[in-house]
């Protein structure tokens, strides 16, 4: 049994005790947080335990064999590399770190010490996707792919009377491009590889980061777009289109409902079995890691992804 250690208190945070709890092998056993009281409180909800006052405290417990990060972004890097120099497995919340080049050192300081390091990616696990991938030979040739995550943050409204919050903090990491396009990209490299070429536009709120914004990816015959906002909502779906067929995705990171319509023939609904909590799969392949599976290819997406990230974070805001 895998007894693991949450850093943060989010509802993020809640929802990974969640799916811990119907995973085999794997039981919460600490919480932590800076504030002792917040701890304690959030632990007697998820039904951990111990609380621990810090990552330090954790790292230190007798019953922590691995954490959870769910800290804010911009202390992912140190908080990994604390955690691998205590020879802890790390499971850390997208995304992993703020750069490409902080993911590659971590990578590296984990692999130098035999520390298990996996980014936590549900779309990557998420059977929806698994399912789009076995559509795909269905569709032809593939021309066009629109993959999207837009949906309005209820702390938006903190932005907009003036008062920054940690999730559109650009000093802790906070983008939407970050917190929400990451899900579309990682996406499209797992389902495609890494495009030749991407070109983007990032628009500003006035926290000092971008609330939304666009990316097209240039693929050998065919281009992607993909489109994220932490500040508007969509009833739109993504697509992937093929000269035989065009697939359509209820939702990129949790594909659920896809429908599948063949050029001149009936369309057809593919209803994806799975799990309520949609982070079950992260934690399953979080499992098998520590028990030695391979993940090497699991982090180089991660750094592929980031990468992409990287070069569209340099464009200024619009």
């Amino acid at each position: 049994m895998i007894r693991i250690g949450i850093v943060g208190t989010s509802s993020i945070s809640e929802r990974f005790a969640e799916a811990v709890a119907v995973v085999e092998g794997i039981g919460v056993s600490r919480i932590a947080s800076r504030d002792a009281g917040r701890a304690r409180s959030f632990a007697d909800r998820v039904g951990a335990p111990g609380v621990a006052v810090g990552l330090d405290d954790l790292l230190a417990a007798p019953d922590v064999d691995a954490v959870y990060l769910a800290s804010p972004n911009s202390v992912h890097a140190e908080q990994i590399a604390s955690a691998v120099d205590a020879g802890i497995p790390v499971l850390v919340e997208k995304p992993a770190v703020l750069t490409a080049g902080e993911w590659d050192a971590a990578v590296a300081h984990a692999r130098r010490r035999g520390v298990v390091l996996l980014e936590a990616m549900r779309t990557a696990y998420d059977p929806g996707l698994a399912a789009v991938r076995a559509a795909l030979p269905e569709l032809g040739t593939v021309r066009r792919v629109s993959l999207r995550y837009e949906k309005r943050s209820a702390r938006y409204d903190e932005v907009l009377a003036g008062r920054q919050t940690n999730i559109f903090d650009p000093a802790l990491g906070g983008s939407a491009l970050r917190d929400l396009g990451v899900y579309p990209l990682h996406a499209l490299v797992r389902l495609f590889g890494e495009p030749r070429a991407v070109q983007g536009v990032r628009v500003g709120i006035g926290s000092g980061t971008d609330g939304l914004g666009s990316a097209l990816a240039a693929y050998e015959g065919f281009v992607a777009d993909i489109a994220w906002s932490k500040v508007t909502d969509t009833s739109l779906s993504s697509e992937i289109q093929g000269e035989g067929a065009s697939l359509l995705i209820d939702a990129i990171d949790a594909p659920r409902r896809l429908v599948l319509s063949p050029r001149g023939g009936a369309a057809r609904t593919i209803t994806v079995p799975a799990d309520d909590n949609p982070m079950v799969g992260e934690v399953r392949r979080f499992v098998d890691a520590v028990a030695g599976a391979d993940i090497a290819a699991d982090q180089d997406l991660t750094a592929l992804t980031l990468r992409i990230v990287d070069g569209l974070l340099e464009r200024p805001l619009v």
